[in-house]
């Protein structure tokens, strides 16, 4: 009987939200392939995070805790993987569509033999057939993959997160047989801010080409809101904020209850990366931009005018 395999991803000791997510898939995965759920966690000192992935419905759930996955390389992680692939017969394997995730598993696809892949999907049609977003989602193509083994990459925000139930029996250890890694772990410097992560918080703020480099009002709305700030590419390419604020076709592909765009003129590559907001709020100077066609809440305006009077309007209520 042919199963799935959903990897669990992990960061700073806690369980990526992309994680919730990328269960439902899994579960839909599972129900066209008619076999079982397992979940793999990796890392190291992660079996209470295993733990906690009793609580979703897998059918087993397996820990590889090792030393030599305490960092999230692409060439370990996809090696033990793999592993756990044929060892647990998986006909599919699941993963989040992260900037982890998309290093990871086309590594895993080739170490199950050339297995196929589908990236980015948004919906599972059958076991052999899923929808992506191509052309900065101005495309839905259905793949279909014809090999024995299957593996997808999923949009996090094209599925709703799984609930927990209660914790339910015990990880098992999965057996991590690492070969000597040709890559060795040298430092990882993280961008640390007191805001919420941007690909997971509820509220986002985001900037573009309108800020003229100030992005003051901005991040005083998105204080006033506790939301995340995000920006357009010409906004992070012009360096007047970090490339990881970059929300779009080649940044940060976020859904969240509310998305508030400002100054920004709604460029296909920039829509395709938050179209799937909730809510979505737009203020530009330009009655015109394309950001308006998308918005459900419009107001034409000059946002260093705006955003201060929102933020007095916020702290007043």
């Amino acid at each position: 009987m042919s199963n799935v395999l959903l990897v669990a991803e992990a960061f700073g000791g806690q369980l990526r939200k992309a994680t919730f997510h990328a269960v439902t898939a899994a579960k839909q995965a599972q129900q066209q392939v008619g076999g079982e759920l397992h979940v793999l966690v990796l890392g190291k000192g992660v079996g209470a995070l295993a733990k906690q992935m009793t609580a979703f419905g897998a059918n087993q759930v397996w820990v590889a805790d090792h030393a030599s996955l305490e960092h999230t390389l692409a060439g370990p992680y996809a090696q033990v993987i793999a592993a756990a692939a044929k060892q647990v017969n998986a006909e599919i394997v699941v993963g989040a569509a992260t900037a982890a995730g998309k290093d990871l598993f086309p590594r895993v696809a080739a170490r199950l033999g050339g297995a196929a892949m589908a990236s980015d999907i948004m919906k599972i049609e059958s076991k052999t057939t899923f929808k992506r977003a191509m052309w900065a989602g101005n495309i839905i193509a259905t793949v279909e993959l014809s090999t024995p083994v299957k593996v997808i990459t999923v949009r996090p925000t094209e599925f709703e997160s799984a609930k927990p139930g209660a914790e339910a029996g015990e990880p098992k250890p999965f057996a991590a047989d690492l070969a000597d890694p040709k890559v060795s772990f040298v430092d990882f410097k993280e961008v640390k801010s007191a805001r919420p992560a941007l690909g997971e918080a509820r509220i986002v703020v985001s900037g573009g080409r309108g800020t003229k480099g100030d992005f003051k009002p901005i991040e005083a709305l998105a204080d006033a809101l506790g939301a995340a700030v995000g920006a357009s590419r010409a906004a992070a390419d012009a360096g007047w904020v970090p490339n990881d604020y970059q929300v779009g076709q080649t940044g940060k592909i976020v859904a969240p209850e509310l998305y508030v765009a400002a100054g920004i003129s709604g460029a296909i590559q920039h829509l395709a990366g938050m179209k799937g907001s909730k809510t979505i709020v737009a203020i530009n100077k330009d009655a015109d931009a394309p950001i308006f066609q998308i918005a459900d809440y419009g107001l034409v305006a000059d946002l260093f005018k705006a955003l201060p009077e929102m933020v007095d309007g916020i702290k007043k209520s």
